[in-house]
């Protein structure tokens, strides 16, 4: 099980040298991975009268595929979208970023996406919200087609490609691409299309049925299911590193290839601290410092 961290978009700031200290020292402590999340906008919660979303327009969100430009040069970190907002964005330029940041570090890149939820940010870029789950289904195709063929011809709804393609290509032909997955749509969707998931419920009944559904679709789709990764998450709590372990216990015993540690919303007061937590997690976890 590859063990990994979550950015602290929300908590880290503004300030590139904060950045760069938090994923030198992520690397040097021996994490093989680095996971951020993606909001382009955030909401004014004096216009948007009674909004009820975890983020608005004072929450710190660093853009993802421009962050690992940077982080690229600096680490030898596999750097993971957890998750893009696909259907908001053009497919075609996600497509030219993935494969840019894809050869800047050298394919340690892996395409997290996903639908989101945030209505706002939908109309602030232009994309309708109401079929995104549709759409996304088609950007998934064009990516890949993208990543692997010098000249593309591509048509659907809101797709139209021809005879254009992209140079260079990425390293990794093609990316991989995993779904964030919270629904029973989402679930098939991962288990038809994903090269792995990031199921947002912990270890336990609803994850095995979760699970059942992605296995069963990936069978449907006549592709084996043992060959998609899992990732899943433990947070930074008031139980410390002892709870962090025992989370991390319950995602290896059910197989996860993959586990990110996160200390977003710990509560924690500064870099240093976010820091602090995760060396006090690699030690239990017996992540090998570097």
């Amino acid at each position: 099980m590859r063990i990994g961290v979550v950015f602290p978009q929300t908590e880290i700031g503004g300030d590139a040298g904060a950045v760069r200290a938090y994923a030198e020292k992520v690397e040097g402590l021996g994490y093989s991975h680095l996971i951020a999340y993606d909001h382009v906008v955030g909401a004014d919660t004096a216009v948007h009268r009674g909004w009820q979303g975890p983020y608005d327009m004072h929450s710190t969100f660093h853009e993802p595929l421009v962050l690992f430009g940077y982080l690229a040069a600096l680490t030898s970190l596999e750097l993971v979208t957890g998750i893009i907002i696909l259907p908001q964005r053009q497919t075609v330029l996600v497509a030219k970023q993935a494969a840019e940041v894809d050869l800047l570090c050298g394919g340690r890149f892996r395409l997290g996406v996903g639908l989101g939820w945030n209505t706002v940010e939908y109309e602030a870029l232009g994309k309708d919200f109401s079929d995104r789950g549709k759409r996304v289904e088609d950007q998934v195709e064009l990516l890949r087609r993208l990543w692997t063929e010098p000249s593309v011809t591509f048509e659907a709804p809101d797709e139209k490609v021809t005879g254009a393609g992209l140079a260079p290509l990425p390293v990794q032909r093609p990316i991989p691409i995993w779904f964030g997955a919270a629904s029973p749509p989402a679930y098939r969707r991962a288990g038809r299309l994903g090269d792995g998931w990031f199921p947002l419920i912990p270890p336990g009944p609803k994850l095995d049925e979760a699970r059942a559904l992605v296995d069963a679709a990936a069978v449907e789709a006549g592709r084996d299911p043992s060959t998609l990764g899992l990732e899943g998450r433990v947070s930074w709590g008031e139980g410390g590193a002892t709870l962090v372990a025992d989370h991390a216990e319950r995602w290896r015993q059910i197989g996860a290839t993959h586990l990110s540690v996160n200390t977003m919303g710990a509560g924690l007061a500064s870099v240093d601290a976010h820091l602090d937590a995760l060396a006090a997690s690699a030690e239990v976890l017996g992540v090998t410092p570097r």
